[in-house]
This record gives structure tokens, sequence and C-alpha cells, in this order.
């Protein structure tokens, strides 16, 4: 007998129908990392009012790496978080400060701080930053079909050695270590990478290299994901120019042909690549970012290009609130290490206006998407059903929070000036959580918004203040075919760009596929 496959949604009510607001479950271990400014404040509401009254969080260990305390403790609490994400493998951070010499002195630090993610990526061997677009069904945001991207966790600019030097002769010079035997300048076995005469007076020599142990496991990772959400995959490098970046490309594309080209081409995904791998020069991955707005790509590409790329990405969908940011790294029995947060900073100029006593308007939905991402990972290092349980709630939570943006109890970067201010929001997801969790899933009736465009018959005069340049430069922005007029399907991408696209009322259109589900699940249609 074949049986009906169910939707999220009406499993998602099933599992819920007897969940009650009084029932909590015990979360498995995992890493919490406490940031400070903005994202500090709201994620504690987010805590207090959306994850305590229904997780027992006794499990998870917290470090709070603000720089205040990273001084207080001489940064021993970065070495504890680093610790502590290798043996627990799911970590959950906000957003951290990397302190300027102006923040320096603002907190009365008596020396420097590190990125902590740089001690992260190092200590828990990175192999990738995932940044994925997050869509909310009903929400146009930027692209229509989801877009990720790999970006290598290590190598590149951000491990470069480099000291500023003056007129004269500069080598660069290599000792091998063979034998488990300890690299040293008196050996003669050496090898000459670069030498070269330096002419100016004033010079800055910067030495880096890329490591490629792991692009291996970042190849399989990357192509994994591509698979499982079903699109097309690019490796993006300069190796026209920067030969040295052609090991990357060779190496993800012999993980690729052996391992799944394929299952790639049984899903019907490389039809227009010529069934082969594509590789993206990165000056043209970042035009094909703006014009690929349909989605349904992934990039993989070295630590710099990744990057600068995603934060392309971001832009184009809507902002850096709106894509996830994920590190994958490998234990040493081989486990992945995921640490998951926000890609966005701790957002200074709220927190001031917060600490002045004026209203704000923080979006937190990158940082709960990371929180669920990482209460779900240390869900499934535990045990089957614990996953199970867990992901009821954290599914729940995500529809919380989808649905209070769709049906316009949002934040004022999606609704306006109308929008709600960062407490009034969590207000109003926890609501709407306790709702879900009792098992009412039903919307209240939002008023479809009719988007009529009224046309005067009185002739339109231009002031002189038009700066016509500009306005044949948007033109040609949405003249994708360059034919000098803009047919119906271009001028809808164009208003979707500007975000005045009418939109059907998501609201009523999800309650009649519940309607409809529940009908079906009691046997009546």
């Amino acid at each position: 007998m074949m049986m009906r496959r169910s939707s999220t949604a009406s499993l998602l009510r099933v599992a819920f129908a007897r969940w009650g607001s009084s029932k909590k479950i015990e979360a498995p271990p995992m890493v919490y990392i406490s940031g400070e400014e903005m994202t500090r404040y709201a994620m504690q509401l987010i805590l207090d009012k959306c994850i305590e009254p229904h997780v027992d969080t006794k499990n998870w260990e917290y470090y709070d790496l603000s720089c205040v305390s990273r001084e207080k403790t001489d940064d021993k609490v970065l070495l504890d978080a680093v610790e502590a994400g290798k043996r627990i493998k799911a970590v959950f951070k906000e957003p951290t400060i990397t302190p300027t010499e102006v923040q320096m002195k603002e907190m009365g630090l008596s020396r420097p701080l590190g990125s902590p993610n740089g001690a992260m990526r190092r200590g828990w061997n990175g192999i990738t930053i995932s940044r994925d677009t997050i869509h909310i069904e009903g929400v146009e945001l930027g692209y229509k079909r989801p877009v990720l991207f790999e970006r290598h966790a290590v190598g590149g600019e951000y491990g470069a050695g480099w000291q500023p030097v003056s007129k004269g002769k500069l080598v660069t010079t290599f000792y091998p270590i063979e034998g488990g035997k300890e690299a040293t300048c008196t050996r003669n076995d050496f090898v000459i990478v670069d030498q070269r005469d330096l002419r100016d007076s004033e010079n800055v020599a910067v030495v880096y290299h890329n490591p490629l142990d792991n692009v291996d496991d970042l190849a399989h990772h990357f192509f994994k994901r591509c698979l499982e959400a079903d699109v097309v995959p690019y490796v993006v490098t300069k190796k026209t120019v920067f030969k040295w970046q052609e090991s990357f490309w060779s190496k993800m594309k012999n993980v690729f042909d052996e391992h799944y080209k394929e299952d790639f081409i049984k899903a019907g995904l490389l039809e227009n690549c010529g069934n082969e791998l594509q590789h993206l020069i990165s000056d043209a991955a970042t035009m094909q970012i703006i014009r690929w707005m349909d989605g349904g790509f992934g990039m993989a590409a070295h630590n710099y290009d990744g990057d600068m790329l995603t934060d392309e990405v971001a832009q184009m969908h809507r902002s850096p609130g709106f894509i996830t940011s994920n590190l994958i790294g490998k234990a040493d029995d081989g486990t992945l290490i995921k640490e998951f947060e926000a890609s966005h900073g701790t957002v200074a100029d709220l927190w001031k206006m917060h600490l002045k006593g004026k209203s704000t308007s923080f979006n937190p939905l990158g940082m709960v998407e990371a929180i669920i991402g990482a209460m779900n990972h240390s869900a499934a290092l535990h045990s089957e059903a614990m996953e199970q349980e867990v992901e009821k709630f954290t599914g729940c939570l995500k529809k919380a929070m989808h649905a209070s943006f769709r049906v316009g109890e949002g934040t004022k970067d999606m609704v306006g000036a109308k929008g709600l201010s960062t407490e009034q929001f969590v207000d109003v997801v926890s609501a709407r959580l306790e709702r879900y969790l009792d098992g009412n899933w039903l919307e209240p009736k939002v008023k479809a918004v009719d988007y009529v465009c009224e046309v005067s018959s009185k002739p339109v005069v231009l002031t002189g203040d038009i700066d016509h340049d500009a306005v044949r430069q948007m033109f040609s922005q949405y003249d994708l075919n360059g034919d000098g007029t803009i047919d119906v399907e271009e001028f809808e991408q164009m208003l979707v760009k500007l975000n005045v696209a009418p939109r059907v009322n998501a609201a009523e259109k999800e309650e009649k596929e519940m309607e409809r589900e529940a009908a079906l699940e009691a046997g009546q249609v």
C-alpha cells in the first residue's frame, strides 16, 4: 500500500499536537559562546523568552568572549572555548569584537586581542565556512532559490606574515621536514620559492601560503550539499593569473569526477554545463552573483575570494542578516566540528541607541537560524531519538519566526516604519511559538494588500534635477537582454529587486494549505 508523504508543516502539527507549553526537552551538550553589544542583548531576549521556557539547557557550556572577559582571563576563556568545541563538536557563537586601537581605549584594554574566529579555525582544523542564503516562504528577499557558498577556512592573506622593509634583496626560502626532523636554516636541502630585488626605499614584504591537505574534505562537503539542495556547483579561482591556485581547482575537480559527477548528471544539474564541473574566474563570479537572481547555484572558493564574494551574495539577498555562517572543522577522530553564527557583526549603531534609551528594531533572524543549526547538530551527535525531539522544537521555532515576518509582524528592516521594536518582535515570536507548541497553527486573517498603479492622464513634467545618466544606468541594469526595451519578465524582476512587487496573500494561502492537509489526514479528501 502506498502511503502519502506528509508535508513538513503537517508533520510538525502532528508532532506538537500533544506537546503542551509545560513540557521541556533536555538539550544535549553544546558550546554557547556569548559576545557583546546589540547582538548579546537580543540573543539574551531570545534565550529568556523563546528557548529556555521550553528547553532545559543545563548541559550547555557557556563561554564569555566579550573583550572585557578575554582581558580579565588573559584570553584563557578563548582557549577554553576552543578546547570545549573540540570535545563537544557543536558550537553556537554570538558575534564578537576584534578591537581596533580606538575600541581598546574605549574599553580600557591593556593589549590588542586577536580574532577569536581565527583561533577557532586553527584549533578545530577548519575546513570551510559555509554561507547560505536564508529563505522565508511567502517573503521575497533576493534570490528566488538557495545559493550555497563554501569559503576555504584556512590560508591566504589572513595568515600572512609581513614586515616593512627598504631597498635590498628579498628571498623566500623553504626548508622541508623529513623523517620528523625539525626544519632548520642550516640545512642544505632548501628550496628558494622566490627572490627579487627591491628598488623602492619603502616596501612591505608579505608571505602567505595556501594549505591543500583539507581541500578534498571541502570538496566532499560542498558537492554533497549541492546535491541535497538541488543546485549547480561552481569552483571559483583566478588560476589564469595566480598560477598557484590551479591545485585548488584540480583537487576539487578530481573529487567531483570520481565521486559525484554521475549523481549530478542523473539529477539534471549539469545540463547547461556540458555535463562537466564548471570553473569560474573570480572576476566573472562577481558579475554572475548579480545576474543569477533566480539562485539555484553553489560556489566554492579560496579564503579571501570567499570572504569578498559572500559579502556580495549577502547584499544581493537583502543584507548579511539573511545568510548563514557555519564553520566546519574536523576533530582528530574524523568527526566534524560545526560552529554556527550569524554573518553580521555586533551592530554597534543600534547598541549605542539602546544605551541612550532609544527604541531599536533589530532583526535576530540570522542568530536564531544559527542557534537552531547548532542545536540540531548537537542532537544529531547524541542519538536519533534526541535528534527527532530537538528538531521538533527547532522546526517550530523557525516556523514561528518566519510566520511573524510573513504576516507583517516583523522588524523595520522588513516592514518599514511600522515595524516592531527589538523587544516587541521577540514577544511576538514567543507568543506564536507558544501557540504552535500547543498545536494551534492557524494564523489570524491578514487583509491582502492590492498594489494598484494608477496612471494619470496628465502629462508628467520632468524636473530639472533628474540625473539622466543614472536613469540610463538603472534602465540598462534591468534591460537584461540589452534590446533597449523592458519586457514583462524584466519588469517583474525590477519590481522584485526594488521590493515593490505585488505579492499574494501568503497568510491566506498557508491557511488554506493547512486546512487541506488537515482534511487529508482526517480522510475527508
